[in-house]
């Protein structure tokens, strides 16, 4: 078997898991429109009474607070309905067939990945699309910021993988990284500007949240798309991705090596 072949038969198993369950389909269908219909509600009665807010007018206010939502899409179904979590795995001893398979264990959780979240772009695409048509979000500010929205997106999914892969490998030495994944998830959605944009925050919050790497994944692509953010100053954000990557990709590899000769299984 080719390693493309390969490739796509580990890529697809989330997505073939949820869509042989037509229930499942449908209440993802039913949850995400309802999300967007009372984040739309919510952005929308807060710019009622005022026109301009935090340097974004009422338009781009609403656009954003909306493909925040659809961005929670883009991490796919929920692996752990399935039972291939890494968590599942160490805590019941089937890791082991990790280190069985003729695919390497990074290898194959990051093909997986890349299927879960080619899966839940596909949603998230769709519902962009309905929402454009029905006039809930607007279009991005240019060409250029719809350019430079897609590369960033790109890029901030990479920095939110290795993260949320750090937070896997933990479990190797942790064998149960709950409370270390809700952290992680809280900060991620806080400092990434999921649950508010940053620029609504204090200005020592925005400092901080610039050390960190959780708002490349989220806050830079849609500040570009909706034009808080200018098209000349995406350089710096593009570079600071860039470099987000490699340390993590670095520090990932290193634990993944070190997981190798730390495979610890509670009861296996």
């Amino acid at each position: 078997m080719s390693e493309l072949a390969q490739g796509w038969r580990i890529a697809r198993r989330s997505v073939l898991y949820e869509t042989h369950h037509p229930g499942r389909l449908a209440g993802v269908v039913t949850q995400l429109s309802t999300q967007v219909f009372l984040t739309w509600c919510l952005w929308t009665a807060l710019y009622a009474t005022v026109s301009f807010n935090a340097g974004m007018d009422r338009g781009q206010a609403v656009t954003y607070a909306v493909l925040a939502t659809l961005y929670g899409r883009l991490r796919g179904p929920d692996r752990g309905l399935a039972r291939d979590t890494v968590r599942q795995h160490v805590r019941t001893g089937s890791i082991v067939y990790w280190y069985l398979r003729p695919v390497d264990p990074q290898r194959y959780h990051w093909v997986r990945a890349v299927g879960d979240q080619l899966y839940g772009l596909a949603w998230a695409a769709a519902a962009y699309t309905v929402c454009r048509l029905i006039g809930l979000v607007e279009g991005p500010a240019s060409k250029t910021a719809a350019g430079l929205f897609l590369l960033t997106l790109v890029l901030g999914q990479m920095v939110l993988y290795y993260l949320l892969a750090l937070v896997d490998v933990a479990c190797f030495w942790t064998l149960n990284n709950f409370g270390v994944g809700a952290m992680i998830n809280l900060t991620q959605n806080l400092f990434a500007g999921a649950i508010a944009p940053l620029w609504f925050f204090p200005g020592w919050f925005q400092t901080l949240s610039s050390w960190l790497p959780f708002q490349s994944s989220l806050h830079v692509p849609l500040s570009l798309y909706v034009g808080r953010i200018p098209p000349a100053d995406a350089g710096h954000y593009v570079l600071v991705q860039v470099i987000w990557i490699v340390l993590l990709a670095l520090v990932l590899r290193r634990f993944w090596r070190r997981a190798d000769r730390q495979v610890v299984v509670q009861g296996g």
